[in-house]
């Protein structure tokens, strides 16, 4: 297979398995969507899932969480790692948000990249499920099947994100992100499979015999 062929196999066969792949993140609009996915950094999903309520009972909203007291939002996120930094990039977003840009998360990929604490992946996520505007958020995760799948030369997640680009059309790319990542955790995890167990890694690679070692991003 060409890389190119692998990709429109990968792609056809993610909708196939995941035609409505959901948000894994419970969330209600743009800012707790936002406020989960920061969580998420180095954390499961399903961690942030279960603190995500009390935090959303303390305030949901920009104008709620920038009033409420940093020890009582530090509390509530220390299960996700990261507590204090986390506390405080939540406590000082929502304030950014309130005062420059009328309480709303911008669907700007650049303003929302300068909030504390979102990075290029955050931002993508943010502007692929809460705006629907075409991006392919690339985490280590979705880095490590790329490289697997031949579809990457592994350098980077920036030279990952360019490349499922180009070998991907744009209308897809919102909807196989989230594929890929479900692919991932139920058939091709970092323990499950070294690139010779799954079904997409054996079509794409019928012949490899040996592990592939991932680099990390």
């Amino acid at each position: 297979m060409t890389k190119q062929e692998r990709a429109d196999y990968i792609r056809n066969r993610l909708g196939q398995l995941y035609p409505s792949p959901p948000v894994p993140l419970d969330h209600e609009d743009a800012f707790t969507l936002l406020v989960a996915v920061l969580l998420s950094a180095q954390c499961t999903d399903v961690r942030v899932n279960q603190v995500t309520p009390a935090l959303f009972r303390l305030g949901k909203t920009p104008a709620a969480l920038a009033a409420a007291p940093l020890d009582q939002i530090e509390a509530i996120v220390r299960p996700c790692g990261l507590g204090p930094q986390k506390a405080k990039a939540i406590k000082q977003l929502s304030g950014i948000l309130l005062e420059e840009h009328q309480g709303q998360v911008p669907a700007s990929l650049e303003a929302l990249e300068r909030l504390p604490g979102v990075g290029h992946k955050t931002a993508q996520v943010v502007m692929a499920q809460a705006f629907g505007i075409p991006s392919f958020p690339v985490d280590t995760h979705i880095h490590r099947l790329a490289q697997r799948w031949g579809l990457t030369n592994g350098k980077s997640v920036l030279q990952t994100e360019r490349d499922l680009k180009h070998l991907f059309p744009e209308e897809s790319w919102n909807k196989l992100h989230l594929q890929i990542i479900f692919y991932g955790r139920e058939f091709c995890s970092a323990r499950g499979c070294d690139g010779t167990v799954c079904e997409i890694c054996r079509t794409c690679y019928a012949k490899r015999r040996n592990p592939v070692s991932t680099k990390k991003a």
